[in-house]
């Protein structure tokens, strides 16, 4: 079952020929921003830290921080950490980003990067891991808008940066440093080490956005950059596993946050992963219709782009750092359910944090496949055969033989 709503497989990208996608559009008006920011040509604050490379105009993008006024490092570290937002509901999450300015210079991708001073000043606030004391200066008055996308946070008002200046030292881990000097390091083997450094993907991120990771060094806009890390950490997570044994039982994790619910399930196969993705109507992008897609690899991974954007990378992510942890493999199969209490799109984020939240729950174990899936049936609200049908990957799975088929 798959409906023909092209709002899900857009996401906001335009696809329907409009200047602006008019689901986006009607959370411009969630609340007003006036009273939160300054209506003036300069802003003081903590940045989280952050940065922002755009897409638009690519490969001429604006770019720059992000810095909320007149907050300080304890107000400001939690507004960049999606980790730190599990607590909060969607309101919350959106006022909070709405504090953010998106201060921004326009810039090719590759020219001129080591001789624009507000480029290099952006790029020296996204070393720290802590947030760091800024001032900017811009050429008019900030505009006071709210920003929304599939794969993106929400992101606050922004102004045309004229001068930035930062006012204390950042704090930089040895390793970011390191690899940020290190021009002959491929932006994949340094995702790698910094990954097993435990910097987090959100410092990952801004790195490679911001033009500091890889032999051919350029910005990246933030949104692509967000699904390559998890992609390349994917990758990365994927080749310390695949020598583990099997894990011993089929067993399966429920949860989720803001209204996407997860069922993630493996089983003791060498590695697959797929993923089912369920829009319910009145969810953000599905309208009055639900809509149904899957998307799979096998152990040589994906040739193309996911059908299912960035949130097919950001859930094996998770589900892999779950096997890395317990060193074993397995198949993995994870549906997710976004219901009508996700009213507004947060990033692809919640997918990453979602899958990571329900795995720490306790879970259960099965005899079967079968069994397994019967028990998903009572917590997945759309009628089982809908979803069923769609799990081509594990249906191959289920009546693949293995070795010990022939042994015993």
């Amino acid at each position: 079952m798959k409906s023909n709503n092209r709002c899900i497989e857009c996401k906001g990208k335009k696809l329907c020929g409009r200047p602006r996608c008019p689901i986006l559009e009607r959370f411009a008006s969630i609340e007003s921003l006036s009273s939160k920011i300054p209506k003036n040509d300069s802003v003081f604050g903590a940045s989280p830290p952050a940065v922002f490379v755009g897409r638009h105009g690519y490969p001429d993008v604006s770019a720059g921080p992000m810095i909320p006024p007149e907050t300080n490092s304890d107000e400001s570290a939690v507004m960049d950490s999606p980790d730190e937002w599990l607590g909060m509901n969607i309101q919350d999450i959106i006022s909070m980003r709405s504090r953010l300015v998106r201060s921004n210079t326009n810039i090719n991708i590759k020219d001129g990067l080591s001789d624009n001073n507000l480029i290099l000043k952006s790029q020296e606030l996204a070393l720290s891991t802590n947030p760091v004391d800024t001032e900017a200066w811009y050429s008019k008055t900030i505009e006071n808008n709210l920003s929304f996308d599939s794969v993106l946070t929400p992101t606050g008002p922004s102004a045309t940066l004229k001068k930035f200046e930062i006012t204390e030292n950042p704090n930089v881990p040895k390793k970011v440093d390191y690899l940020v000097y290190d021009t002959d390091a491929l932006a994949k083997e340094s995702v790698s080490e910094l990954i097993n450094k435990n910097i987090s993907t959100e410092h990952i991120t801004r790195l490679l956005s911001i033009g500091l990771l890889g032999k051919d060094r350029c910005l990246v806009p933030t949104r692509w950059s967000i699904t390559a890390v998890d992609d390349m950490a994917g990758k990365d997570t994927l080749n310390s596993i695949i020598d583990y044994p099997q894990i011993n039982e089929i067993t399966l994790f429920s949860g989720g946050i803001f209204g996407n619910h997860f069922e993630i399930l493996y089983v003791p196969k060498n590695y697959s992963f797929e993923l089912v993705e369920i829009w319910l109507p009145k969810s953000v992008w599905s309208g009055d219709s639900t809509w149904i897609s899957a998307d799979f690899e096998g152990l040589n991974g994906k040739s193309k782009y996911s059908p299912l954007s960035g949130g097919y990378y950001a859930a094996r992510l998770s589900a892999l750092e779950y096997l890395l942890n317990i060193k074993r493999q397995a198949s993995i199969f994870i549906i997710r359910e976004i219901q009508p209490d996700y009213w507004a799109p947060l990033g692809v984020w919640v997918v990453r944090e979602g899958v990571r939240q329900a795995l720490q729950n306790t879970p259960k174990t099965f005899e079967s496949i079968d069994n397994a899936l019967s028990d998903i049936s009572s917590r997945i609200r759309t009628p089982y055969p809908n979803w069923r049908n769609q799990m081509e990957l594990l249906s191959k799975v289920k009546t693949q033989k293995t070795l010990d088929d022939f042994i015993f």
